[in-house]
């Protein structure tokens, strides 16, 4: 009998036996925010150069960005090479602001393809910045005429600028605007991983919904494999206008986070 409850004391006291813990919550809670961050910031750098003419040439189409970005934001000094603009922002005077996000940075883009059964373009990041996060990396985006949604394929470092957090990863997601447009917001489906300053993340993403301008997904879930060998599922509800709960499941226990606007 000694020798069975030995065993069983120290079954108890394995690795994750003690179940979801709030110091693990509090970790995971701050790799979401960092990862929507980038995401954020991503989708809106490849919004921006979504508007032209599906159809023509790919040195046409550049230049029909080129003017597009020009117009929106003043502060960007562009330069073209065939199908190609290179970016710097905040370069000239003038606004720097889209969808919320006050960008600095440099910003490569390529149309690679402008057929309406095919649209590509290609970017690269390179210090990209929206005063929240910095990007480093690239993404392919591709689509058609009558498509709803966007297929994005990136691969980034990203950090974040008020204390040095960062992480490093890759993403495969379909994009499509939000119910209120594409001016408030992004829907997206799809799967991210990244290596955090804790270890390998990996998240299955569920009708997610995303503002701009918050730090967080206002609706959807996650699945999120975490290094801590514990798989949470993560839902977000809008509360006000300022204020988002972002709720963590995993063995054995549940936290709730308010999440505010400034993060």
């Amino acid at each position: 009998m000694r020798r069975v409850m030995l065993i069983l004391v120290a079954t108890l006291w394995l690795p994750g036996c003690l179940g979801f813990t709030i110091e693990e919550a509090k970790t995971a809670l701050e790799e979401i925010k960092l990862s929507s961050q980038a995401s954020a910031l991503e989708a809106n750098s490849v919004e921006i150069t979504t508007d032209f003419t599906i159809g023509q040439a790919v040195e046409q189409t550049a230049a029909e960005i080129r003017d597009y970005i020009q117009s929106q934001l003043p502060c960007a000094e562009i330069t073209i090479d065939g199908a190609t603009l290179s970016i710097t922002y905040g370069a000239r005077p003038g606004n720097c602001t889209w969808h919320g996000q006050t960008f600095s940075g440099s910003h490569s883009i390529t149309v690679t393809s402008n057929e309406p059964g095919v649209v590509q373009v290609e970017h690269v990041w390179a210090e990209l910045s929206n005063q929240v996060v910095q990007l480093d990396g690239t993404a392919t985006a591709t689509w058609d005429a009558s498509a709803a949604s966007r297929h994005v394929v990136h691969a980034a470092t990203w950090t974040r600028l008020a204390d040095g957090r960062s992480g490093q990863g890759s993403g495969d997601r379909l994009q499509q605007p939000l119910s209120d447009g594409i001016l408030v917001g992004f829907q997206v489906d799809g799967e991210r991983e990244w290596q955090g300053e804790s270890g390998q993340w990996n998240l299955d993403i569920d009708n997610v919904e995303m503002r701009w301008i918050d730090p967080v997904p206002q609706a959807g879930a996650y699945i999120l494999q975490t290094p801590f060998d514990k798989d949470l599922q993560v839902s977000f509800e809008r509360v006000t206008d300022t204020q988002i709960r972002v709720t963590l499941t995993g063995p054995r226990n549940s936290f709730s986070f308010l999440v505010n606007k400034a993060g």
